[in-house]
């Protein structure tokens, strides 16, 4: 796969395109992907330093099963797809730097990057997913400056004859246990309350793997000064202590996501979630949204559904900005790829 062509606060300070994505996470992607096939310029923007949003930052090594044609995939391969597809559009990408303020104008938007960058649009697209995310912190963990510790976990095979702790009790705890089992010497899931939130079918899972489950119990004390060497269980009911060897510490509690300069807007918030119209607008005019970042009424967090609502937001950008146009452009086995002639 060949690398997407980045440009720099640095290189230039000022630009116009057509269609401006901030965040290029797996609906970002999509959506400049689409953008190309409507024979948008698009601008891609992202506060991370790659491409991909959480599934690259996060989870690249774990596989994702609500995707429809794809049994399992992993993240990493999905965001090389996807990848693939939207640099048809021949996007200019900017990493590193996010949205900070925005300008209305009768005729398109300007929005000021925090690095300085100035992006002339004629709309704007958000698909920023949970935003700008920080890990929960595991109370254990106060003033350990060690190794081991993994708030982002490598690629499964590293953890071959090591001893892993897994906390937490969501979806990415569970699938984390899951994941590690057959590779790493032993994994213990340790999680404070009685009853997992995860999917019952993960839950479920974890019975068929050598993983030792504490439920019920918290992590008292983390031991080595350089490095993981153990950990300190306690059990919430009876306060007894266990102490369990491990080299590695995978506090996977959730993050703490936030909006930052998105929440100046004007937008309609629910939470850290962007209400949008059945066309994917915001209210604001010529701001849309589409993915994870998204709400309205009976909305179902799946990545299959964001890819949806990117397509809705783009074809509704393009018959804004050029009205000629129709919304729903024919089937993409109807017409040739962008750049290339019918």
């Amino acid at each position: 796969m060949n690398e997407p062509p980045l440009e720099t606060a640095r290189q230039r300070r000022s630009s116009e395109t057509e269609l401006l994505i901030v965040g290029a996470g797996p609906a970002g992607l999509f959506a400049c992907h689409h953008a190309g096939t409507r024979g948008l310029s698009v601008t891609l923007l992202d506060s991370l330093p790659h491409l991909g949003g959480q599934v690259a930052a996060l989870y690249p090594d774990k596989e994702i099963f609500d995707l429809a044609g794809f049994p399992a995939v992993r993240g990493r391969d999905l965001v090389a797809r996807l990848t693939e597809q939207a640099m048809i559009a021949d996007p200019v990408v900017l990493l590193d730097d996010g949205a900070a303020e925005l300008d209305t104008r009768p005729d398109g938007v300007t929005v000021r990057t925090t690095a300085g960058h100035e992006i002339r649009a004629g709309a704007v697209l958000l698909t920023a997913g949970i935003g700008r995310f920080t890990p929960r912190p595991l109370p254990a963990l106060a003033g350990y400056t060690g190794e081991g510790v993994h708030h982002v976990v490598a690629a499964p095979h590293t953890y071959e004859g090591r001893d892993v702790i897994v906390v937490g009790g969501g979806d990415s705890a569970v699938d984390w246990a899951n994941t590690l089992a057959p590779h790493a010497r032993r994994v213990t899931l340790v999680h404070r309350r009685r009853r997992f939130r995860a999917h019952e079918h993960s839950v479920a899972q974890l019975a068929t793997w050598p993983v030792r489950v504490r439920t019920d119990s918290e992590i008292a004390e983390v031991h080595g000064e350089h490095a993981v060497r153990a950990v300190t269980i306690r059990d919430c009911a009876t306060r007894n202590l266990e102490r369990v060897a491990a080299d590695v510490l995978i506090p996977a509690l959730g993050h703490v996501a936030s909006l930052g300069p998105l929440t100046r807007w004007g937008l309609r918030l629910e939470g850290q979630q962007i209400e949008v119209d059945t066309d994917m607008s915001t209210g604001v005019d010529r701001v849309y949204a589409a993915g994870d970042v998204t709400t309205y009424r009976g909305k179902v967090r799946l990545m299959a559904v964001g890819f949806g609502e990117a397509a809705t937001a783009v074809n509704n950008i393009a018959v804004r900005l050029r009205p000629d146009e129709d919304l729903f452009p024919g089937h993409s086995s109807e017409r040739p790829p962008a750049g290339v002639a019918g």
